[in-house]
């Protein structure tokens, strides 16, 4: 019997990884899998709103969320990376010091705009700045981007001098330079989970589906993919 392929859908910063690995997962054992990406808020809402999905990944407290509400598996949940938050700027442009917290204070002061995501990395580094006591002061200058909508994209096209985003999302724009991610001291750190929709009828195929892409075969695409295995 031929079934149609599994439906994932995710946020932007594990799109290219889950593409990758559904790839690998399909020629491994010839079950398909279709992998639609969106914003994180959307791809929760859609969801949550009942659409036909058999699994979902988002950042861990999203998925728990959706636990909560209903819609995914809490017990099926599965830790998949953890994705750290990169700096960019636009190519070929000044690179600033960011190897240490007081040199990435020193650079966002001197930009002429800071981008930043919906995401949970932008909610995180938004927190940062108020704690450095910088709000104020950047305000007119900060960018974000909209759902769905790289952050790099602005920084390509020069809205932004500064980029701020998950490194997996940074390493696939081009017209940026990727200065590297953020000093370990104020790291933003961000774990995606997966989770099994509760309307899915192919429960046991999308379990192995989950067991694979979270087992260490994946670990060596999770890096060049600018994340880590969560275990």
């Amino acid at each position: 019997m031929t079934y149609p392929p599994l439906r994932i859908i995710s946020s932007m910063a594990t799109r290219a990884l889950l593409e990758e690995l559904s790839a690998a997962y399909a020629q491994r054992t010839g079950a398909a899998v279709a992998v639609e990406s969106a914003g994180g808020v959307e791809a929760a809402r859609r969801v949550s709103a009942g659409e036909p999905f058999d699994a979902v990944t988002l950042a861990s407290d999203a998925i728990d969320k959706l636990a909560a509400a209903g819609r995914v598996d809490a017990a099926g949940k599965v830790d998949l990376v953890r994705s750290g938050v990169g700096v960019a700027v636009p190519a070929g442009a000044a690179r600033p010091d960011i190897a240490t917290e007081d040199a990435l204070r020193r650079a966002v002061k001197g930009a002429a705009g800071i981008g930043y995501s919906t995401g949970p990395s932008g909610v995180a580094l938004i927190a940062l700045f108020q704690r450095w006591g910088i709000a104020g002061e950047l305000e007119g200058r900060l960018v974000q981007a909209p759902p769905g909508v790289p952050v790099g994209s602005l920084v390509a096209r020069g809205d932004a001098a500064l980029g701020f985003q998950q490194m997996s999302e940074l390493l696939h724009v081009e017209g940026i330079d990727l200065l590297g991610p953020l000093p370990s001291s104020i790291q933003i750190t961000t774990v995606f989970s997966a989770a099994p929709c509760l309307g899915s009828a192919r429960r046991d195929a999308v379990r192995a589906l989950l067991d694979f892409m979270a087992s260490p075969d994946t670990a060596e695409a999770k890096r060049r993919h600018g994340m880590e295995a969560a275990s």
